[in-house]
């Protein structure tokens, strides 16, 4: 089969590591909470709408639904963009910045490489060495043009899959990892559903339309989050052009990224395109400004390109990320009979993602969930923190006992 290709002399192509950064924007609101001083006594028994600051203790019994992604107050129509679904996901904290049809499921063509991407990274070796089997060789569609026989690394193979968009290297990458290609895909539905991607279920490595193969924006989102997180992964996704090494023959391929976002968003930084007649014209893009990386996805978009790029400088431009307490930072006074309150401190950082104009409206509380008994251990879980966007819960962080209390012998509290 024809290949594109020209000899050159052995060589490893050197993948630049983009490092996982985000910066945070706190709202003036929060600035008492960010910075690690401890709600009032009268606060906490307070029962009114909350400052970040603030909190109010409230009976185990009174406990919200678990939290949902935060979403901005902006329509998802104002933007006018053409894909049939669309979600803006912040790549730290996981909100849901904008909204299209995020879970409706739809055929997601090549962005589907995305997951065969991670499972070769996570399970294989980057050196090890792959035999084109005949199988992988006669996928068709958008190919790498294998040969039965070729060898090449993994890492080629996954550069392949993921830059040019290769269904025939990720048939190889499925044989290599897992034995077999049925079994591989078993795994990526296993994986998918780890990552809470419960909208997915893939049928094969590639993206080849299957009525039985099918994702949605927000879970692509996911996906694309938990890959950039991957080194090789985001170094691989943001490359324009490479070339791939070929052990046998020994030859070099030239490859161009399919994802022309990376020429004209000066920002972007990956991640995959994908286009069938069934799933139309999607992409799954990212981009980093000023250390926070967003996520766009879109699909069936006739103007992918341009729906992406709206999206990622309206998350830019009108969101930010919040936060509302540091991990170890005293949120509120344990109350333990017989002697004084005791400081609980956050067992992590609480921020938060969303558009400015919400940022007013959260509020936060702090709940006991332990009764008051002794003997108390230090870093004993005594309640939550718990961050609110209306009647909207957006995170719960669990409270921390700063010190141990008990009885001795006499009964006398130490």
């Amino acid at each position: 089969m024809f290949k594109a290709m020209r000899t050159l002399a052995a060589g490893c192509v050197f993948l630049c590591l983009t490092g996982f950064l985000t910066v945070m924007g706190p709202a003036a609101a929060f600035a008492a909470a960010a910075g690690g001083q401890r709600p009032s006594a009268a606060t906490q028994q307070g029962s009114q709408k909350l400052s970040p600051q603030g909190s109010e203790r409230v009976s185990p019994q009174s406990q919200a639904s678990p939290p949902k992604p935060s979403v901005s107050s902006q329509p998802a129509d104002s933007l006018r963009l053409s894909a049939d679904a669309a979600v803006l996901m912040d790549a730290e904290t996981g909100d849901v910045l904008y909204a299209k049809n995020t879970h409706k499921r739809r055929a997601p063509a090549s962005t589907t490489k995305i997951m065969t991407a991670i499972l070769g990274l996570e399970l294989g070796k980057p050196d090890e060495i792959v035999t084109v089997s005949a199988k992988a060789a006669q996928v068709g569609e958008a190919t790498l043009h294998l040969d039965p026989g070729e060898k090449l690394t993994l890492d080629e193979l996954i550069t392949g899959a993921l830059v040019k968009s290769g269904n025939d290297a990720c048939v190889a990458i499925a044989e290599q990892i897992a034995g077999s290609e049925a079994e591989f895909v078993r795994l990526m539905n296993e994986k998918a559903l780890l990552l809470g991607a419960t909208d997915t279920h893939f049928t094969n490595p590639n993206g080849l339309p299957d009525k039985n193969h099918y994702s949605s924006a927000y879970d692509l989102a996911l996906m694309a989050r938990y890959g950039l997180r991957i080194p090789a992964f985001a170094a691989i996704t943001r490359l324009k052009e490479t070339e791939i090494h070929f052990l046998q023959p020994d030859v070099i391929m030239d490859l161009r990224n399919t994802n022309k976002l990376l020429w004209n968003y000066p920002y972007a930084d990956g991640v995959k395109t994908g286009t069938t007649n069934a799933a139309g014209k999607c992409l799954v893009a990212s981009a980093t400004k000023e250390g926070r990386r967003l996520v766009a996805v879109v699909l069936n978009a006739p103007d992918r390109f341009g729906d992406a790029r709206k999206l990622l400088e309206w998350g830019f431009d009108r969101t930010e990320t919040t936060t509302l307490a540091q991990a170890g930072q005293i949120m509120g006074d344990y109350p333990v009979p017989g002697t004084t309150a005791v400081p609980a401190f956050a067992a992590h950082a609480v921020r938060v993602s969303l558009s400015r104009e919400a940022v007013s409206g959260l509020s936060a509380k702090v709940v006991w969930d332990r009764p008051p008994r002794l003997p108390l251990q230090a870093g004993e879980v005594v309640g939550r923190y718990e961050v609110w966007l209306g009647k909207q819960k957006l995170r719960s962080v669990p409270l921390l006992s700063e010190r141990a209390v008990s009885k001795d012998w006499l009964g006398r509290i130490r």
